[in-house]
C-alpha cells in the first residue's frame, strides 16, 4: 500500500517543513489549543517500541497526527495534520484514534475541519490491522461531511498510499503545495516491485491539478486566504443574510420577474447577437460582479474540461457554487463533452453535500459530436445531470447567458428559477440544424428560430423563464453594466430561494417541469 519504513525514515523534509510552522502561519496568531490526548503505550522492549520513542524524540511529537482548533480570520476551525518526522507520517492505531476522535468533535460542535496530509501511507510494522484504519478514518470524514460541514484539504510533500485513499482526496476543496510529491503507489515500492523506477513528472501536485484530480496549487503564505475565501462561500448558508449589502440588491433598470420583456429583435438577430466574441461569458462576470472567488478544477477523477467552469461564489452576499459553461472554452474543435459534465455533477454533489444554492450559467455553441463524445458516454451524462439536478435538494438557479443550445444547455436548465438575459436563448440544436432537418436547408434557421419561440421573451411568455434580464441594447456593447446588473438580480433571486423551504421547493420545482407546456 505504501512504503513507509522507519530504518532512517526520511528525515523531515525542508519542503514539507514541521507541521508546527505551516499551523502558525495559516491560523490567527496565540489561537491555536490543540486536542491532542498523551498516547498510552504499552510497555515494550521490541525493536518497533525503540522506533517509537527515537520518532518522538526526533519529531517532538508522541505521534504522526496533531489535531487541535484555531482561528482563521477570526472564524473557529478544527486542524487534523501529519507529522513527517514522526515515522514518516505513517498512520497506525494510535495515530488513526486521534484523527478519528478529532473528526467527531469537529462535527459535534459544528466546526469547518482544515487537513494537512503528509505521509507515506499506512503503518506497516502494525500491518493489517493499521491498513484497515483508514475506514473508519473516512467514515468519519463522511460523517462530518454529511452534517453540511465544510472540509478543506492541503496536500503536502509528500501524501501517498492510504492515507491520500482516505483522508487526503474526499476534500470539498482540495489544494497542493508546489512540487509536492503525490500518489497511490510510492515510487520506491514501485521500483523494487517493477524493476525500473516510476515515470517521472506524474506524481506531482502540478500534474495532479492539469488532470483535475486537485483544485490548484497553492503556496504556504497563500493558504490561508484561499482556506479563508472558500469558507466565507462553504460556511456561508447560515449567516448569509448579515452580508447582503443594500448596494447589491436591484435597480430599476435590472428589470424584474413581472416585466413583459420587449421584442426588439427578431429570434434570428437574438442568435447573432448571443454568438459575438466580444460578448461577456461566466469570467468576466465572476470578476465583475461576484465576491469570494475560489475556482475549483475537474472532477477529481482524472478529468478536466475546459468548456466548463466551476466555482465558488457569492452574489450580493448570498453564497452558491458555480457551474458555467466557459465560451473561452469552447469551439468547433473543442465542444462541450462529457467530461464537462461530470465536472458539474461534481458541482452539484457540492452543494448537496454543503446545502449550498447551484448557480447555472448556461453559453454553449452546443454539446460535441464526435466518436470521443459517444464513447464517453454523453447521452448517459446529460440524462445524469437533469437527474442530479431536478432532484437536488439544495437550491438551483439556472441562467441563459447566452447561447442555449441542444443537450448541452438542457443538461443545466432545471432551476427552482430560470433566468434569460435578454439576447439569451434555448433549442433542441442550432437554428441552422433544424431548418436542415425540416427543410434539408440551413438557409430558413432564422425562420425556424422564430417558429421554435427560442428566444428569451418567447421562453419567458411560454412560462419556462421567470425573469429577462435586460440588455441595453447588447451585453457586448456594455459588458461591465450588463454583468453588474445580473450580478445584482442573482443576489436577490438567491436570496429569495435561500428563504424558501427546501422540501417545498423541491416540490413545486418538480410540479414545474410536470405541467411544462401543459
Amino acid at each position: 500500500m505504501a512504503e513507509t519504513t522507519v530504518h532512517g525514515a526520511r528525515s523531515e523534509r525542508t519542503r514539507s517543513g514541521d507541521v508546527r510552522l505551516l499551523r502558525d502561519l495559516v491560523l490567527d496568531t496565540d489561537s491555536w489549543t490543540s486536542w491532542d490526548v498523551p498516547i498510552a503505550r504499552p510497555e515494550q522492549n521490541d525493536l518497533y517500541a525503540r522506533e517509537l520513542i527515537a520518532a518522538a524524540e526526533h519529531s517532538g511529537q508522541d505521534e504522526a497526527i496533531i489535531t487541535g482548533e484555531g482561528r482563521l480570520r477570526g472564524r473557529r476551525v478544527a486542524v487534523v495534520a501529519g507529522q513527517f518526522g514522526f515515522l514518516a507520517g505513517s498512520i497506525g492505531v494510535a495515530a488513526a484514534e486521534r484523527l478519528i476522535a478529532a473528526v467527531e468533535r469537529a462535527t459535534e460542535e459544528g466546526l469547518p475541519l482544515l487537513a494537512a496530509p503528509v505521509s507515506g501511507g499506512t503503518r506497516m510494522q502494525e500491518g493489517t490491522v493499521a491498513f484497515l484504519q483508514m475506514i473508519g478514518i473516512t467514515a468519519a470524514i463522511a460523517r462530518h461531511k454529511q452534517a453540511g460541514l465544510p472540509y478543506l484539504v492541503y496536500l503536502r510533500d509528500p501524501t501517498f498510499g492510504g492515507v491520500l485513499a482516505s483522508w487526503g482526496s474526499t476534500g470539498h476543496v482540495t489544494i497542493a503545495e508546489p512540487g509536492a510529491s503525490i500518489g497511490f503507489l510510492g515510487p520506491r515500492v514501485y521500483q523494487t516491485l517493477y524493476g525500473e523506477p516510476f515515470p517521472e513528472g506524474v506524481q506531482t501536485a502540478e500534474h495532479l491539478a492539469e488532470y483535475g484530480l486537485i483544485d490548484a496549487v497553492v503556496k504556504h503564505e497563500d493558504i490561508a486566504e484561499v482556506a479563508d475565501r472558500a469558507l466565507r462561500v462553504l460556511a456561508a448558508r447560515q449567516t448569509w443574510h448579515l452580508d447582503v449589502a443594500d448596494a447589491s440588491r436591484p435597480a430599476i433598470e435590472d428589470g424584474t420577474a413581472d416585466d413583459d420583456p420587449e421584442d426588439g429583435r427578431t429570434a434570428w438577430e437574438i442568435v447573432v447577437a448571443s454568438r459575438r466574441s466580444d460578448r461577456p461569458g461566466v469570467r468576466q462576470l465572476l470578476r465583475t460582479a461576484a465576491t469570494d472567488v475560489v475556482g475549483l478544477s475537474g472532477t477529481g477523477a482524472g478529468e478536466r474540461d475546459p468548456g466548463l467552469l466551476l466555482a465558488l461564489a457569492r452574489f450580493g452576499g448570498a453564497p452558491c457554487v458555480v457551474l458555467g459553461q466557459d465560451r473561452r472554452g469552447q469551439s468547433l474543435f473543442a465542444p462541450l463533452g462529457p467530461g464537462a459534465l461530470r465536472e458539474a455533477r461534481r458541482g452539484m454533489r457540492l452543494a448537496q453535500e454543503l446545502r449550498l444554492p447551484l448557480v447555472t450559467l448556461i453559453d454553449t455553441p452546443g454539446a460535441a459530436l464526435s466518436r470521443e463524445a459517444e464513447e464517453g458516454g454523453l447521452a448517459a451524462e446529460i440524462a445524469r445531470c437533469l437527474q442530479d439536478m431536478v432532484m437536488l435538494e439544495a437550491p438551483t438557479l439556472a441562467v441563459l447567458l447566452g447561447q442555449g443550445t441542444g443537450g448541452g444547455a438542457l443538461a443545466l436548465v432545471p432551476g427552482d428559477r430560470v433566468l434569460a438575459a435578454a439576447n439569451g436563448w434555448l433549442g433542441p440544436l442550432p437554428p441552422e440544424g433544424a431548418s436542415a432537418i425540416v427543410h434539408r436547408t440551413v438557409d430558413r434557421a432564422g425562420e425556424l428560430a422564430e417558429q421554435q419561440g427560442v428566444r428569451a421573451t418567447d421562453l419567458w411568455r411560454a412560462g419556462i423563464v421567470d425573469r429577462v434580464v435586460p440588455e441595453y441594447p447588447d451585453a457586448a456593447d456594455e459588458p461591465a453594466e450588463f454583468c453588474l446588473r445580473l450580478g445584482r438580480v442573482l443576489g436577490e433571486e438567491l436570496a429569495g430561494l435561500l428563504g424558501r423551504e427546501d422540501r417545498e421547493r423541491v416540490r413545486s420545482r418538480l410540479h414545474r417541469y410536470r405541467r411544462l407546456g401543459r
